[in-house]
């Protein structure tokens, strides 16, 4: 009879050769199988037998990746320094390419992008880079998802984080802001006043017209200058009142 060392070396190979044969690969990831080195197919999800010593497979998740681009250093179209991270999300949408064509295609993806990022943002100006976010994210992720397709790597969406200013920086943009501010005031006062000197100017050009507007308006002014609360009032004499008395001595 067999003994019981034996035995448990026979159930320990078997469980290792069992091991090696049966895979069992989850709903989201894929094997690719190597028979003797060369690329036979992908396999999976479910169980996938293997032929020991003569088959590899090798694991790929196909889902979603979330990349943090660390912080660059980037230098605008208009000389300003900042520095600027974003994220990038992206998945293996053929293991076969991921696992031949590149070594690490997550670090081959992050290195890519870092470069990608620096090269993009570095072509526009730092109002760009504030103001037009949504566009660079979209440049940014199509250079990406063109240069990853040959690595069978999608990428689907970047975002840019954070861009970091300097203080002085800072400080210079509020100082323009402001300036912009009192600049946009003195238009808009300088445009009231203009309306209203084509006003008064329109409102002259009526009254002379019509003399008897004129003293009508004359009247109003003395109202309302005898409604004030003062001791003496010092009020303009039309010359029409004294044209007669002009006329007779003449």
């Amino acid at each position: 009879m067999m003994s019981f060392a034996t035995l448990a070396f026979v159930v320990v190979v078997v469980l290792v050769l069992a091991t090696q044969i049966f895979k069992i690969l989850n709903e989201y990831e894929r094997g690719v199988v190597f028979t003797f080195g060369r690329f036979t197919g992908v396999k999976g999800p479910g169980l996938i037998i293997l032929i020991p010593l003569i088959q590899k497979m090798v694991k790929v998740d196909l889902r979603v990746i979330v990349l943090d681009v660390p912080t660059q250093d980037v230098i605008s179209r208009d000389n300003v320094s900042v520095k600027v991270n974003a994220v990038v999300y992206f998945r293996i949408v053929d293991p076969a390419k991921a696992i031949i064509q590149v070594a690490n295609p997550f670090e081959a993806t992050s290195q890519l992008a870092q470069t990608t990022l620096r090269s993009v943002l570095g072509q526009h100006e730092l109002d760009t880079m504030l103001s037009q976010r949504d566009k660079l994210n979209v440049d940014i992720q199509r250079i990406l998802d063109h240069s990853t397709d040959a690595w069978g790597i999608k990428v689907a969406t970047v975002e840019i984080k954070h861009v970091d200013l300097n203080e002085n920086m800072i400080r210079a943009m509020a100082k323009q802001a402001e300036a912009e501010r009192t600049r946009r005031a003195k238009i808009i006062h300088a445009e009231g006043e203009k309306q209203a000197a084509a006003q008064l100017v329109e409102a002259a050009a009526m009254l002379g017209q019509e003399p008897k507007a004129l003293q009508l308006r004359y009247l109003q002014t003395l109202a309302d200058i005898s409604s004030e609360k003062t001791t003496t009032i010092v009020f303009p004499l039309p010359m029409d009142l004294l044209r007669p008395f002009i006329s007779d001595k003449s």
